[in-house]
């Protein structure tokens, strides 16, 4: 059964209900969820499969900002404002499900367990400790341990436990994450291609280290 992280701070008694009042949905591959700007009242956790969030940039291009998996949710702002506006595109990475609940019913649950509000504050506050350490990354860290950083962690939504992991994304995704070009990104896979670390291959990269690279992502 999956364990969602948005309700870990509540009561055995409240999952229960929230996860009643769901819908389950479903996506294939490549469908996209919700569009960037389109009206948001739904709050939805991912039971099963991988999303991407991606945004449009200033110069009309698209930007993959992170990938989201089993356990983690999204659409916590669009619940609690009436007139709220998604602020990204989700699309499914692969075949994917939901557990999608309304505005409108996650408000008659707020009335009644005081701690479904605690828990949407506590979400909104580890999402901006989240952003916050992004733009520092952005700012202060060089751009080749980005790219090694965002691949470590695709390696673990990709692979969990296992030694090897196959990232079934583009070099265009990667780079977009770690706030790069593709050039760039190339670049640095292709040095951890020389060093046997990762195998590329056409919209996929396989880490065949994943310890080498978790030893230099986490390095100073």
């Amino acid at each position: 059964m999956t364990e969602y992280a948005l309700l870990a701070s509540l009561t055995p008694d409240e999952r229960r209900e929230v996860i009643a009042s769901c819908v389950l949905r479903r996506f294939k591959r490549r469908e996209i969820l919700c569009h960037e700007g389109d009206p948001g009242d739904t709050l939805h956790l991912v039971r099963s499969g991988l999303l991407l969030i991606r945004v449009t940039t200033p110069l009309g291009s698209t930007a993959t900002l992170t990938m989201i998996g089993p356990g983690d949710s999204f659409g916590e702002l669009a619940v609690l404002s009436p007139d709220a506006r998604r602020t990204a595109t989700v699309a499914a990475a692969e075949n994917a499900e939901t557990l999608s609940i309304t505005r409108d019913r996650l408000q008659a649950l707020r009335a009644a367990n005081p701690g479904i509000d605690q828990m949407l504050t506590t979400t909104l506050v580890e999402q901006i400790r989240r952003l916050s350490a992004t733009v520092l990354e952005a700012l202060y860290l060089p751009v080749e341990t980005r790219v090694v950083r965002r691949l470590a962690n695709l390696a673990r939504i990709y692979g969990g436990p296992a030694p090897i992991a196959e990232i079934r994304l583009t070099q265009d995704d990667l780079a977009s994450m770690a706030g790069t070009t593709r050039v760039t990104a190339n670049r640095v896979l292709r040095e951890l291609e020389d060093r046997g670390i990762v195998s590329l291959g056409r919209g996929r990269i396989t880490v065949t280290d994943r310890a080498k690279l978790v030893a230099i992502a986490s390095s100073p």
